[in-house]
């Protein structure tokens, strides 16, 4: 990845302050770099609430697009985001603009920060996929009560963040890596991250691979977390997984994070803007600290981020200068107070607590061909039309059948939120007004113009939403049976 210098061979990184109580925690982070005389410069910009605010939709303005585009590594603020309506997520917003593909999120216990866990010696690394699964975002109403949300995941994603965490592994020295995720139930989507684990891992014979399903890791990280040292997952699955983590050692307030990409780095805190506390001195700046730890690291600048975690550590270990999401209001120190005694520590060692001899990531290219998966035959055979009707399955089903009368494909079956409702069951399903109709056609490949035809006579009476082709890729079906479907 490339950095880019100033005049005077500083590294230039772009430093967005972020909101409510970003810029205490970024100012502390920047203050403490600055104390180590690393070789870094800021370029300020802006991105998020403050953005929003502006009328731009995105949160992200042109002149910040520019300055990452130019520096190529970002420290940044936790971002306010509106919740439920209107505009993206800003965080996310950065993340896929800059394709930072994998988030590390490094989970360890600190003396000094009491915790259930305090003494089981925690240390392990959540390695997330970050661009695409349900925060593609790609969300539609079928009908008026009735969303959906579309879970895209690719076989070249899936292969970016495995190796991102085996090399991650490999990297700080750690010998096992686990994948998460819910491939028992979404065998495509999720399954696909599996299949490309298992295929992967052979590359790698040094470390253990082990496949886990999520809600049991999430369950065994709450009962045995020391059985983990590196987590890789699906994007979804690790916002909710990483989260759980950090409360293990203490809380958001000690979650640092990487978002990597092959060209630009940005490096932020898990946790959010905190308005509530905004302007009062009184937050814990600790995860964006580590996180300017991995920032420096990055950069190259290994002396300074040793420097610092071990001040961090000694400074937790001592007890004197404690936040108040540890200690609560009373027997706080001030922001400021914590940050003058992280410096104040400089070249102190823990006892306790040994920095990990941490060698550059070293990222594999990856092809830029936008079909890396090759099939020898593929074929059309069916389509899944999607409909709004306020009939009953038996009426909704014999109306299609009527509809249909004479085409080349015949209905399959109805599903309503994915359980087959048609032909009957026996059983019963508390139905909405969105079906699913199922055609496929026995033999030769569906058309367009088949498709289409189905589409024009469904639509004479029934109000249709969205269709999907039913594809064969090596004769291997590329859709999942509904529910009770034969």
């Amino acid at each position: 990845m490339k950095i880019h210098l100033t005049p005077d061979g500083k590294k230039l990184v772009t430093v967005i302050p972020g909101d409510g109580v970003g810029p205490e925690c970024v100012e502390s982070a920047m203050k403490i770099i600055e104390a180590t005389g690393a070789a870094v410069a800021w370029e300020e910009r802006h991105a998020g609430e403050r953005v929003f605010k502006q009328g731009i939709a995105s949160g992200v303005p042109q002149e910040t697009i520019d300055s990452i585009s130019k520096t190529r590594v970002v420290l940044k603020g936790p971002l306010g985001t509106p919740v439920g309506y209107g505009e993206k997520s800003a965080n996310v917003t950065l993340r896929k603009l800059f394709e930072t593909f994998g988030n590390i999120r490094p989970v360890r216990e600190l003396p000094g920060v009491p915790t259930p866990y305090s003494g089981r010696k925690l240390d392990l690394v959540v390695v997330r996929e970050n661009v695409e699964d349900l925060y593609a975002g790609i969300e539609n109403m079928q009908t008026p009560g009735v969303a959906q949300c579309l879970k895209l995941i690719s076989r070249k994603g899936c292969e970016k963040v495995v190796r991102l965490a085996f090399e991650f592994a490999r990297a700080e020295g750690r010998t096992k890596v686990h994948c998460a995720t819910k491939s028992n139930i979404m065998k495509m989507t999720e399954g696909l991250l599996k299949r490309t684990f298992e295929e992967i891992s052979k590359e790698y014979p040094d470390i253990e691979a082990n496949h886990i399903i999520i809600d049991n890791c999430c369950h065994q990280l709450v009962k045995k977390p020391e059985q983990f040292d590196v987590i890789v997952t699906t994007n979804m699955n690790g916002d909710i997984m990483s989260d759980l983590t950090s409360a293990l050692v203490g809380g958001l307030g000690f979650a640092p994070s990487a978002n990597i990409g092959t060209e630009v780095a940005i490096f932020e805190a898990v946790h959010g803007s905190a308005p509530k506390y905004a302007g009062k001195n009184n937050i814990n700046p600790t995860a964006v600290i580590m996180s300017a730890v991995m920032m420096l690291r990055h950069l190259g600048e290994f002396e300074a981020a040793a420097t610092i975690e071990n001040a961090v550590v000694v400074t937790w270990e001592e007890g004197k200068y404690r936040t108040r999401d540890v200690v609560g209001d009373a027997a706080a120190c001030t922001t400021s107070e914590y940050t003058d005694a992280v410096i104040a520590n400089f070249g102190k060692k823990s006892a306790q607590y040994a920095i990990r001899d941490v060698k550059p990531i070293q990222l594999p290219a990856f092809s830029s061909e936008r079909d890396i998966v090759k099939t020898k035959t593929r074929r059309v055979a069916g389509t899944d039309i999607f409909i709004e009707s306020p009939l009953d399955p038996l009426a909704l089903g014999a109306a299609i059948e009527r509809l249909t009368a004479g085409a080349t494909s015949t209905l399959k079956m109805i599903s309503n939120r994915g359980t087959r409702v048609y032909p009957p069951t026996g059983t019963i399903t508390d139905c909405t007004d969105q079906y699913r109709a199922r055609f496929l056609k026995t033999e030769g490949e569906m058309t367009d113009a088949e498709i289409m035809d189905l589409i024009h006579r469904i639509s004479a009476e029934i109000r249709w939403a969205h269709v999907e082709k039913l594809q064969e890729f090596d004769g291997v079906p590329g859709w999942t049976k509904a529910q009770g479907e034969d």
